[in-house]
C-alpha cells in the first residue's frame, strides 16, 4: 500500500509528534508530505511550526497555517451550544467540536494539492483518530488514511526522541523528559489527561491548570456582566458588539479572572475505556449558563423540554465524531428552528469560580407577570380552570387506585 500513496496531509502542530511523524511518513511511505497547522485559539505561536516544516523539506507551497478562530466559534463552537450539549452532562465538548473542522479543511487541503492520504497524530487508544477519520470518510469517502500511532513501534517517548535524534530533528530539552500530562487547547478550552492525572483518587495539582486562576486565588470583589443574544447565538458582552471569536475570548478573559470554568471528569470513551481528564472551558461555562438563562424567558415548554432530551443525543454524537452525520443535521435543523425567538439580554454575575444569572430579559419574552403575580391578576388566569385540570390529569390514577385497592 506504501507504494500507491505519493502525497498526504498531515495534521501538524511542530512538536515532538507531529515532527517524528512527518519524518516517518518521508521514509516509511517514502511519500510527498503536505503540513496543515490550524489556527484555532489555543494561544501557541504557529510560525515555528512553518519553520520546523520548512527544515524537514517541506516546500514552501505546501506548508498551510490556517487562522480558523471565527469559523471554529460560529460554525461548530455556536451550533453545538444552541443545543445545550453536555457529554454525559458535563463536558462542554471542547476538544470533540474542534475535530471535524480539521479534519474538513484537511481534506479540502488534499483536494488542493491532489494528495492520495492525510494522517493524523490521534493514538490507537483515544476518541480523537474516530472523530478524525469519520470526519475523513465522511466528506471523501475514498481517502487513505494513515494513523502512525496505529502502524509503527515507536511505543515510548524514548523511542520518539531516539528517532527523531537519529533523523536530525530538533528537539526542545523540556521534550526529552516524561511530560507529566498531556494536554489539548483551542478557544473553547484546554484539556489535560495522563501520567499525574491517572489515579481519580489524586486531587489535580494546580501546576496542571493553564486557563484559570484558583477559586481562593480570585478576586474577593464580584463582576457584573450581560451578554446579548440574538436567534440563540451571542452578539455582545457589556453591550459591545463582537464577533463569534472575539465574543468568547472576551468571556475567556472573564472566566479565567474569576477562576470559572474548571471539571475534574473520569468518562467513557468512544471506544470502550473510561479516562480522567482535567478541563478547562472558562468562557464556554459563563456562555453556556448565559444561553439556558434567555432560553427560560423565550422557549416554550414544549420546545424546552423536548431539547432537553435531544441534547444528550447530540452531545454523543459530538463527542464520538458523528458531526458529519445526517443525524446530527437533523437535531441541528430541529434546534436552530427552536432558537428564532431567542434573543435578550442575560446578567451574571462572576465570583470565586462560578456564575451566577442575576437577571435575564427578552423582547420575546414567553414570562407574563400579569399571569403569574400573587397578587390581584385582574382575571388574567381563572384559578378555577385548575380544578377540572387536576381531575382529568387525576382519572387514571383514581381507577389504578379505585382496582387496587
Amino acid at each position: 500500500m506504501t507504494d500507491q500513496i505519493k502525497r498526504v496531509v498531515l495534521a501538524y502542530s511542530g512538536g515532538l509528534d507531529t515532527s517524528v511523524i512527518l519524518k516517518w511518513l518521508q521514509t516509511e511511505y517514502g511519500c510527498e508530505v503536505v503540513t496543515f497547522t490550524a489556527d484555532l485559539g489555543q494561544g501557541e505561536e504557529l510560525e515555528p511550526a512553518r519553520a520546523k516544516a520548512e527544515l524537514m523539506g517541506i516546500k514552501p507551497e505546501h506548508i498551510f497555517i490556517d487562522d480558523l478562530r471565527e469559523e471554529f466559534v460560529r460554525d461548530y463552537v455556536f451550533p453545538m451550544m444552541r443545543a445545550n450539549a453536555l457529554y454525559e452532562g458535563l463536558y462542554l465538548l471542547g476538544t470533540s467540536i474542534a475535530r471535524p473542522l480539521i479534519a474538513k479543511r484537511q481534506i479540502e487541503i488534499a483536494k488542493l494539492v491532489n494528495a492520495d492520504a492525510v494522517s493524523h497524530g490521534a493514538t490507537g487508544k483515544g476518541n480523537d483518530q474516530v472523530r478524525f477519520e469519520l470526519g475523513y470518510y465522511a466528506l471523501n469517502p475514498d481517502i487513505k488514511v494513515i494513523a502512525p500511532w496505529r502502524e509503527w513501534d515507536l511505543t515510548s517517548r524514548t523511542r520518539l526522541i531516539e528517532f527523531a535524534e537519529s533523523h536530525q530533528i530538533p528537539v526542545s530539552k523540556d521534550k526529552r523528559g516524561e511530560a507529566p500530562f498531556s494536554t489539548d487547547a483551542n478557544l473553547l478550552h484546554t484539556s489535560s489527561e495522563g501520567k499525574v492525572l491517572e489515579d481519580p483518587w489524586d486531587e489535580v495539582p494546580e501546576y496542571v491548570f493553564s486557563r484559570t486562576v484558583s477559586p481562593e486565588d480570585a478576586p474577593d470583589q464580584a463582576e457584573t456582566i450581560t451578554i446579548d443574544f440574538e436567534r440563540g447565538d451571542g452578539v455582545a458582552v457589556n453591550g459591545e458588539a463582537l464577533s463569534p471569536a472575539a465574543l468568547l475570548a472576551k468571556l475567556n478573559e472573564l472566566g479565567r479572572k474569576h477562576g470559572i470554568g474548571r471539571l475534574d471528569l473520569v468518562e467513557n470513551r468512544f471506544v470502550g475505556m473510561k479516562s480522567r481528564g482535567m478541563y478547562e472551558t472558562p468562557g464556554g461555562t459563563i456562555y453556556a449558563l448565559a444561553h439556558r438563562a434567555i432560553e427560560q424567558l423565550t422557549l416554550d415548554r414544549g420546545a424546552a423540554h423536548l431539547k432537553d432530551e435531544l441534547a444528550p443525543r447530540y452531545a454523543e454524537l459530538v463527542y464520538n465524531g458523528f458531526w458529519f452525520s445526517p443525524e446530527r443535521e437533523m437535531l441541528q435543523a430541529a434546534v436552530d428552528h427552536s432558537q428564532e425567538k431567542v434573543a435578550g439580554t442575560v446578567r451574571l454575575k462572576l465570583y470565586k469560580g462560578a456564575a451566577h444569572v442575576t437577571g435575564r430579559k427578552s423582547p420575546n419574552s414567553l414570562y407574563s407577570e400579569k399571569v403569574v403575580t400573587f397578587e390581584d391578576d385582574q382575571g388574567a388566569y381563572d384559578q378555577r380552570d385548575a380544578a377540572g385540570f387536576i381531575k382529568l390529569n387525576a382519572l387514571r390514577l383514581r381507577l389504578l387506585g379505585r382496582r387496587d385497592r
